[in-house]
């Protein structure tokens, strides 16, 4: 059913708002059977916890990876250690790698002073945590999985990438925006009437602001996990330290990147590695050729390199609640009258 089911696979987990109507339209089938697929898709697993790509930086915050070594070993253990990282307020991300690293976890902060008691808050309280390797995010790009798809031309308003993170001037936030984000960090699939009614707000009103954060980048899409393992895709991370990296060159390098259908995500870094590239395909030795590609192209620009097979992921968001709760709730005096 996955392999038949691709081009719905791909609309629903890159925009988690799709409607099914629009769906249907695209891959040319009835819409109650993108419905059941979906439905199916969700309920099997393959789909699951939607997210809202919302860009930290124009908040003042850094994002920080921390590469655990060692961290677990039984399955009550590991499900300890992710209810108190779930708990952790500075925390947006907790995935598994195999390979010299086994947790990652994701954390956004807004200075390096916070971010290292926190880290040392979770080693202290967490003892199996305490081998780790720290890497601060810079930038990241996010590429559509266009690796799923035979055919792109049903996809027309798609854009090439994301980007999130950089140099970026914090914003000064109106509440009724910080209310609008909260809820959908909370919630990504919020019908925009439901959303308006929770932030006390007039429908008008939540659909203006709505624009404005997405015209302003800051409101950046909506999508879903997948469970790569069930659907038989490999995912690896490849780690590469540059050296000799001329403008040039690097806009050669991020073209080549960008034009691969197998990249999903590169992220520009400060640490013991320059940059991690994630790479998906349905064909194991299509993702070798992609790796052999870029060791060979660029073999002028790679001092190093290290690759990581992605296992589960359990958590993703791109900006901690606390960032928006301190100023997302619409007070009494704050309300409009919504439409009757």
């Amino acid at each position: 059913m996955i392999k038949k089911d691709l081009d719905i696979l791909f609309l629903s987990s890159e925009n988690a708002r799709a409607r099914i109507n629009n769906i249907a339209l695209a891959v040319k089938k009835s819409p109650q059977l993108v419905k059941y697929t979906q439905g199916m898709m969700k309920k099997e697993g393959l789909l699951f916890q939607p997210f809202a790509i919302i860009d930290y930086s124009y908040f003042g915050l850094l994002l920080f990876r921390v590469y655990f070594k060692g961290g677990y070993f039984s399955s009550q253990e590991k499900e300890r250690i992710l209810r108190h990282l779930r708990a952790n307020q500075y925390v947006v991300a907790a995935y598994e790698l195999e390979g010299e690293y086994d947790l990652v976890v994701e954390m956004c902060v807004p200075n390096p002073s916070r971010f290292h008691k926190e880290l040392c808050r979770i080693v202290t309280e967490i003892p199996a945590l305490n081998n780790y390797k720290v890497i601060l995010n810079i930038v990241s790009h996010i590429y559509p999985k266009w690796y799923l798809l035979k055919n792109k031309s049903m996809v027309k308003d798609m854009g090439i990438s994301i980007v999130i993170g950089g140099d970026r001037v914090p914003e000064q936030w109106d509440q009724r925006e910080l209310g609008i984000l909260h809820f959908l960090i909370e919630d990504p699939t919020l019908r925009l009437t439901t959303l308006a009614e929770k932030c006390h707000l007039n429908i008008k009103t939540v659909m203006m602001l709505w624009k404005g954060l997405q015209q302003r980048k800051v409101l950046r899409g909506f999508q879903y996990l997948l469970s790569h393992t069930h659907l038989g895709i490999i995912k690896e991370r490849l780690f590469l330290k540059l050296h000799n990296l001329s403008e040039q060159r690097e806009e050669q390098l991020m073209h080549f990147l960008l034009s691969t259908p197998e990249i999903v995500q590169v992220h520009k870094t400060i640490g013991d590695w320059t940059m991690e590239i994630d790479i998906e395909s349905l064909d194991q030795l299509r993702l070798r050729k992609v790796i052999r590609d870029i060791r060979e192209q660029f073999k002028d620009l790679i001092e190093t390199f290290m690759m990581m097979e992605f296992g589960q992921y359990y958590y993703k968001s791109f900006l901690p609640t606390y960032a928006v709760e301190g100023n997302s709730g619409i007070n009494n005096q704050g309300k409009e009258q919504r439409v009757q």
